[in-house]
């Protein structure tokens, strides 16, 4: 019997609140998404408007805006860092970077400069959860 490559037998194990903050992170960059999608579509139109009526053959309107949709959906990243997420007990946020010029990434750098500051508040004390 051959093993199912996407199952790891030994995926960690993510807890409740790891899972609950993952899914709210995935339902604000679906919106997110969705957002983009509602910019792009009429501003595409507009773009290749202007574009014919100015007579441009290489479409530049037009294709700055594809490239800045491309641009957004990397910035989101919305499914790829659930590839890693699998392989961590942090979830999404232990598959990224802090430094990471992504939507995750600012979360990361939110998250981590508010424990920092938490820290310091607390004199360095970590409190029970």
């Amino acid at each position: 019997m051959r093993s199912n490559p996407r199952r790891q037998p030994h995926d960690p194990p993510v807890s409740n609140r790891v899972a609950v903050r993952d899914l709210v992170i995935f339902q604000i960059k679906l919106a997110l998404d969705g957002l983009g999608d509602l910019v792009l579509a009429p501003v595409s139109a507009v773009a290749f408007v202007l574009d014919l009526i100015t007579g441009r053959k290489e479409r530049r309107l037009f294709y700055s805006v594809l490239r800045a949709g491309e641009r957004w959906d990397r910035w989101l990243s919305l499914y790829r860092p659930a590839r890693e997420a699998r392989e961590t007990s942090e979830g999404l946020l232990g598959a990224s970077r802090i430094d990471a010029d992504t939507f995750l990434g600012k979360v990361e750098e939110v998250v981590s400069s508010r424990a920092t500051r938490k820290g310091k508040e607390t004199g360095g004390v970590r409190e029970r959860e």
